[in-house]
């Protein structure tokens, strides 16, 4: 086997809340289970580093091409075989050019988690300068990476790491039958009008737990992935739900902890989680809270499907497989799995 070398350019946060939920740390411990060399590069860090003033706006204005520079140094230093960019602030198309003639051999593939592409101005212009497009979804939001140019569009689920991202032992406090954790909405056109008043309705029953909507504190670290551990049911719904393949990191993170799911049904989306035996889907408000009613009072069947799920998102979604993913990307221009 060739070790390969694997820059990630990304913005680390300084933030324990979203130590497990972070992509590009599962996806460096899978490229490194795998044998090969990774190291990541955090864009925003570097721009916070130089500026005297704490300012982003300032900081990009003044310091991006003293941090291109010394991007393009690291990468030229290192070597890399692939560079997987995550879309760091302020990065943008004159930065890929840095990168090019950094390591004109490396392959340059970048990674979308959210929805509405559009809505940052510099974003697709960037992407059409990689090699690879990779993305959460496979509708109009990875349609208009292909439209921007962008030489390949590929769907690639999130990822877990089954070491953190399982169902813990936890004590009393966490116990709930129902879980949400999230926005009640983005504001956005095209958001999914039925999270906004299913969340608003969760709110109202002691049964359920919500937190970072509504005045509820937010949550992060160990004890979200304790929540979730603890949640009989957690509630999955993507900030839109009529994208092919589309699904936030929720429904991921909900699964690998072990909470019996209870998501919002999207295009295809079975070719990830069978409804039923990985998880059961609704349409409507009226449905989810008939199935939870359901499932609540029988143990049993939510227990084997929520065991189920567990059982497969670290199977077929753990870092590993994803990281294996990337890397026939970049050596084939394709993966094979059952959604491709």
């Amino acid at each position: 086997m060739q070790v390969k070398r694997i820059l990630i350019i990304t913005d680390i946060k300084q933030d324990a809340r979203k130590l497990f939920i972070d992509q590009t740390r599962k996806l460096t411990k899978g490229f490194i289970r795998l044998g090969h060399d990774a190291t990541t590069f955090s864009y925003s860090s570097a721009l916070r580093s130089l500026s005297p003033i704490k300012s982003k706006g300032f900081a990009a204005r003044f310091y991006k091409a003293r941090v291109d520079r010394l991007l393009a140094k690291y990468t030229g230093d290192y070597g890399p075989d692939i560079v997987l960019i995550v879309f760091p602030r302020s990065f943008d198309a004159e930065t890929v050019q840095h990168l090019r003639r950094a390591a004109p051999s490396a392959v340059l593939i970048g990674h979308d988690g959210d929805p509405w592409p559009q809505r940052t101005s510099s974003r697709i212009p960037t992407a059409s300068q990689m090699d690879i497009m990779t993305a959460t979804n496979d509708g109009t939001f990875l349609d208009a990476y292909r439209r921007g140019g962008a030489p390949l569009c590929i769907f690639l689920p999130n990822t877990c790491d089954p070491d953190m991202d399982r169902r813990h032992d936890v004590q009393h406090r966490w116990e709930t039958d129902i879980l949400w954790t999230g926005k009640t909405g983005h504001g956005v056109a095209g958001s999914d009008p039925i999270r906004e008043e299913l969340v608003g309705a969760l709110a109202e029953q002691r049964r359920a737990q919500l937190y970072g909507c509504l005045g509820r504190p937010k949550i992060g670290g160990l004890d979200y992935l304790h929540a979730i551990s603890g949640a009989r049911i957690g509630v999955s719904i993507s900030a839109v739900n009529t994208e092919r393949l589309y699904h936030s990191d929720r429904l991921t993170h909900y699964a690998a902890c072990g909470a019996f799911v209870l998501a919002k049904r999207f295009p295809d989306c079975e070719m990830l989680y069978r409804d039923g035996q990985h998880v059961k889907y609704f349409d409507t408000v009226e449905e989810f809270f008939e199935l939870a009613d359901w499932y609540l009072a029988h143990e049993q069947e939510r227990r084997r499907i929520a065991d189920a799920g567990m059982k497969w998102v670290h199977e077929r979604f753990n870092c590993v497989q994803m990281a294996q993913y990337v890397l026939d990307l970049a050596d084939q221009g394709r993966y094979t799995a059952p959604w491709t």
